[in-house]
């Protein structure tokens, strides 16, 4: 009987300290875009930012194949939420991103394969194409950012720098 609840404790000893801690982003990457016109540093608002294919068509995330949000939905960015209170430094819910727009993603997505095009609701702007890469992707938890710093150097985690002209 000894051996029996012996050997069911090691067993669940080894169950339960062999659980590695995950982070709460496991999987989960974001692009950046940080959309302003020439010499200036203001994030352009209304804008819409669409992840589209190489025809500039809008990519549908069927079964969510590229992001755990928006199942068989088109891939759209949002702003950033500024979460502070009226005279509070600024604090935003993505406190690494800072004003700028977001869009939630798998760490498999392929960048290399799509663009983001960026049009101006108000019209003010000019419509722009840009072509992602892999080092555009902001991957959240240590381990897998870690490794992407290896890879793609100092250009990983920073937001895609778009320059808008106007119309």
């Amino acid at each position: 009987m000894k051996t029996k609840i012996s050997f069911f404790f090691l067993l669940f000893s080894l169950f339960s300290f062999g659980q590695v801690p995950h982070c709460g982003f496991d999987f989960t990457s974001y692009l950046v875009v940080k959309a302003h016109e020439e010499g200036k540093s203001d994030n352009i608002p209304h804008l819409k930012i669409t992840l589209v294919n190489e025809k500039g068509e809008e990519v549908i995330n069927e079964n969510n194949k590229y992001s755990w949000k928006y199942g068989n939905q088109s891939l759209v960015f949002t702003r950033n939420q500024l979460i502070s209170k009226p005279n509070e430094p600024e604090k935003w819910f993505f406190p690494y991103a800072g004003d700028t727009y977001l869009l939630s993603v798998t760490n498999t997505f392929p960048a290399e394969e799509f663009y983001i095009k960026i049009q101006d609701i108000k019209g003010k702007y000019k419509e722009q194409l840009v072509q992602l890469q892999a080092f555009n992707m902001y991957i959240l938890c240590s381990s897998e950012n870690e490794r992407q710093a290896r890879s793609f150097g100092p250009r990983s985690n920073n937001p895609i720098e778009v320059i808008l002209e106007k119309k």
